[in-house]
């Protein structure tokens, strides 16, 4: 990998790394880390998802530490500059399962000297991360915050077996509509998916800005609403960077939507020295530490060791937030209902308008007074 670049953090804001148990050397962003002696100050931990890193929370680290928490943002397994994961394809991705993220979690709060987490909060694919620390371990983590992915629960041990079969039928089903389309996450558990969008043939950077602008509000065709079922038909209405055109790699489906040079410099939530950050990173990487991650998510054997956790629910105060323009809250149908559910102590759910998909980033301001009102209520 190509030498470390100079990353752009905020004023209080610091990079170090962290050998933790699980054999990770973890890189973490940190904002007011208690002095030797001192009393500790409760832990915040902020999990970003893909294709994303601990930058994602750049306007979260201060704001949050400026009320008297010491927040943490890691690299997780298999992005940015966390080391020691597998990030071959042919190598142990088994080691990215959804129990083994949150060991991950649970090592680095021993590694910072801490038996409780005041919070978890978890953005994309760390939302689920934080949502199965919360159900797994409420003993550790004392509340959780998930935004932009609900948590549907864990999947029904009686029927795991025959429900991961549906899921795969109506995967499979969607290369047979016309036109015929593919699901992104199975394209992402492909081993072409890392090249395709590592060497995009329109270049890293314009991929990167294309992918966090059509999943934005910046992007007026989203007008997200409930899907009725996980159906071949109903998955179709998706947008293309959920259900692509089969047989088209991601940035080739995405490379229409494009922005213009206009909306980018009107672009205030991701300014071009903000996305010089995820081009840098990914340039130097890859992708395919994050992609292993979505093996897991669609690997049948996964989903019964999950089902494991049949019946059990989050009991710890939650909360949960997204951008009124995000498609990926109804992704998974019926998940957002099952959510309000499966979380016994559910503080609040908001969405935000003028927010899509990266809402802690599209309206960072309005994140953080929710997230300071809900660590507020459950100190």
């Amino acid at each position: 990998m190509t030498p470390l670049a100079q990353m752009p953090l905020p004023e209080g804001v610091r990079s170090r790394t962290l050998q933790i148990s699980t054999g990770l050397k973890m890189h973490l962003l940190e904002a007011q880390e208690p002095e030797a002696g001192s009393t500790p100050k409760p832990l915040v931990l902020l999990l970003h998802g893909f294709p994303e890193l601990a930058y994602s929370w750049r306007h979260q680290l201060v704001a949050l530490a400026q009320k008297g928490f010491h927040v943490v943002a890691p690299d997780q397994r298999g992005y940015g500059r966390t080391i020691g994961s597998d990030d071959r394809y042919e190598g142990d991705w088994r080691a990215s399962g959804m129990l083994h993220l949150v060991d991950d979690v649970l090592a680095l709060v021993q590694a910072l000297g801490y038996r409780h987490v005041h919070a978890v909060i978890g953005h994309d694919f760390g939302s689920p991360v934080a949502a199965w620390c919360a159900l797994t371990r409420p003993d550790v983590f004392k509340s959780v915050v998930m935004m932009s992915a609900p948590f549907g629960g864990p999947p029904d041990a009686g029927a795991a077996s025959q429900a991961h079969e549906v899921v795969a039928r109506e995967v499979d089903a969607l290369h047979h509509l016309s036109p015929a389309r593919e699901h992104y996450q199975w394209y992402y558990a492909q081993p072409q998916a890392n090249m395709d969008m590592w060497k995009a043939s329109q270049g890293l950077h314009h991929f990167l800005r294309t992918y966090y602008h059509v999943k934005s509000a910046d992007w007026t065709p989203n007008k997200p609403y409930p899907l009725s079922a996980w159906t071949a038909e109903v998955l179709a209405n998706l947008p293309h960077y959920y259900v692509m055109p089969l047989h088209v790699s991601m940035p080739e489906a995405l490379a229409p939507f494009m922005p213009k040079a206009e909306a980018v410099q009107a672009c205030q939530w991701l300014p071009d020295e903000d996305l010089a950050v995820y081009v840098s990173e990914y340039a130097r990487r890859g992708f395919q530490g994050g992609l292993q991650w979505y093996r897991c998510a669609t690997d049948r054997d996964e989903f019964i060791a999950l089902s494991k956790f049949s019946g059990q629910v989050i009991t710890v105060p939650s909360a949960f937030v997204a951008g009124a323009s995000d498609w990926g809250v109804y992704q998974s149908p019926g998940a957002f209902e099952r959510m309000q559910v499966n979380c016994r102590d559910m503080r609040f759910c908001q969405t935000l308008a003028g927010a899509g998909h990266w809402v802690q980033q599209e309206q960072s301001q309005a994140v953080n007074a929710l997230l300071l009102q809900f660590l507020s209520e459950t100190l």
